[in-house]
């Protein structure tokens, strides 16, 4: 059965914690959590979760959860995964969530060991494109031309001048048993994916796009709305991989505009026409890659 805000369970397992209004990684947590139910037990890096989640004597929580060391949110799931189970405990979820920088820079070596390993863990990254906790700087996963603390937007470099890293593919290129792209834009499809990689046996990973308002520089009512649009507008996409292939979930017959998507958010309100341009056509280029050599369910 699909899960969808009408059949989502009404038990609350992350709650009262101290994120800013509007965020997109909080909304992913908690529902992930939902889905998951009372027996995930959750490890999260340093980043925005576990600062807003952490908070003594709160702790916001209702399941178990722990922090691990900045780069260490695999190889601890892997610890807990194999200290339950030795336990005889079978009924339980090792979950991850860390956010993009934790994933895709500091914590790619222990998330590439555990996918080669084949351990039997979620891993569920919540991107929202910079280390925004720690003051928006510029992670492996911020998109082309955003305005961070560390790649400003000047005369002559207008923002980050280097492609968002696909980690999705990344974790394909091990083999991995499962992975997926999604947003908290289009929940359903994010609820669903979780729930499926967690009744599948070895390494799944979920990256989902979570909207940052502070540093987005967007209304914090707008987190769905933002978080939908880049799925309409082709700058990312929902995709799955597994046995060996990849599915594209949504492949919108057109694309709403690029432009405007870009001019909604302060990080790009610098852009220029010309980097409009690159933008699009680096997504156009993308597309064409997709769909020639991937599957179409959707």
């Amino acid at each position: 059965m699909s899960i969808t805000a009408k059949n989502l369970p009404k038990e609350e397992y992350f709650y009262g914690h101290k994120a800013c209004a509007g965020c997109g990684g909080s909304l992913a947590v908690r529902n992930a959590l939902k889905v998951l139910g009372k027996n995930a037990v959750a490890v999260l890096p340093a980043g925005c979760m576990s600062a807003v989640g952490f908070n003594f004597p709160q702790l916001c929580f209702s399941n178990n959860a722990i922090i691990s060391t900045f780069a260490g949110t695999a190889s601890m799931l892997t610890g807990v995964e194999a200290g339950l189970r030795a336990k005889g405990l079978t009924d339980f979820t090792a979950v991850g969530f860390a956010g993009d920088g934790g994933t895709a820079d500091i914590g790619i070596q222990a998330l590439s060991g555990a996918i080669d390993r084949g351990d039997n863990i979620l891993y569920i990254c919540y991107d929202n494109e910079a280390y925004m906790n720690t003051g928006i700087q510029k992670s492996g996963l911020t998109p082309f031309g955003a305005k961070t603390t560390t790649t400003p937007a000047g005369q002559n470099i207008r923002g980050n001048i280097r492609p968002k890293k696909n980690m999705f593919e990344i974790a394909a290129a091990h083999d991995i048993t499962y992975a997926a792209t999604a947003t908290v834009g289009y929940m359903t499809d994010f609820l669903n994916k979780v729930e499926k990689a967690s009744k599948i046996q070895g390494t799944k990973y979920i990256h989902v796009i979570a909207p940052c308002p502070t540093g987005w520089g967007v209304p914090v009512s707008d987190t769905v709305e933002i978080a939908r649009e880049i799925v309409d507008c082709g700058l990312w996409y929902l995709a799955e991989y597994e046995n060996g292939k990849f599915t594209l979930n949504r492949d919108p017959e057109h694309f709403t505009d690029v432009s405007a998507y870009l001019k909604k958010q302060g990080r790009f309100k610098h852009l220029t026409d010309a980097d409009i341009k690159l933008i699009t056509e680096s997504r156009d280029e993308k597309w064409r890659r997709i769909r020639n050599s991937w599957v179409c369910d959707g």
